[in-house]
């Protein structure tokens, strides 16, 4: 049900949920009976939260949802206790690789703290390589929609409206420290002939020269989200209220 949210203490620690990721589900799917045993104690779990007992594992249905580009996607409905309505969230399974781009606790704090700010989906239980969130009657939006006049105006008041949000914490220009670390990586899994094609010796004086240019005189650092391609942004059709999706940290920045 839309809305449900259960309280950060309340948390479920959902270690072995990534299993979801390595079975053969099909669209339409379900848990199967041969799953690891400690699976289902935590599905249980989760369903628990809201007072609804799963006797049967194929109680839950999955849906492999598309639209994310790094990371892998489920919407999990089950039967609740009351009539015909149907229990749903949304497990987000993480990309391998990409926490080279930025830091995952950083990144579900923000989360929480967006959410407890009603600008996206709830934190509904986090584990290892993902999370699970609040389900969100909208879709994702393609590229064609941010050709659209009245979409793109609605994101652009969606933006402003959390870029001047006070969020806790030091409010540092990370923009610099980050792109260095960026470009140490790229140099380190490049090989030379790449890292000459592609001019990497060259971009850390750029980095620099950009830095000294941009941090002349008076500065106003925002709060910013970094990621804000098509795919990370959900529009409900029947309100057109705009949800923007963390998949990178926010940081603030320039």
């Amino acid at each position: 049900m839309h809305g449900v949210y259960v309280p950060s203490s309340r948390l479920v620690n959902l270690e072995l949920f990534r299993q979801i990721n390595k079975m053969a589900l099909k669209k339409n799917g379900f848990i199967p009976s041969s799953a690891p045993e400690e699976l289902k104690k935590v599905l249980v779990a989760v369903a628990s939260v809201w007072g609804d007992t799963i006797e049967d594992m194929e109680e839950f249905h999955v849906f492999p949802l598309k639209g994310a580009m790094t990371n892998e996607v489920f919407q999990i409905n089950w039967p609740t206790n009351h009539g015909d309505l149907h229990q749903k969230v949304l497990v987000r399974v993480y990309g391998k690789g990409v926490e080279v781009f930025f830091n995952r606790d950083d990144e579900i704090r923000t989360f929480e703290c967006m959410s407890e700010l009603g600008q996206g989906p709830r934190l509904l239980g986090r584990f290892s390589d993902g999370r699970i969130e609040e389900f969100i009657h909208a879709r994702t939006l393609s590229a064609a929609d941010l050709r659209v006049p009245e979409i793109s105006s609605l994101i652009g008041a969606k933006l402003r409206e959390f870029n001047n949000l006070d969020m806790p914490g030091p409010k540092n220009v990370l923009l610099w420290e980050r792109l260095r670390t960026w470009l140490s990586q790229a140099k380190r899994f490049c090989s030379p002939s790449t890292a000459k094609e592609f001019g990497l010796d060259g971009l850390e004086e750029e980095i620099s020269i950009l830095e000294k240019e941009l941090t002349q005189g008076y500065q106003e650092i925002g709060f910013c989200h970094n990621d804000l391609q098509y795919g990370n942004i959900m529009m409900d059709e029947e309100t057109r209220v705009i949800t923007l999706i963390i998949r990178s940290v926010w940081q603030p920045h320039l």
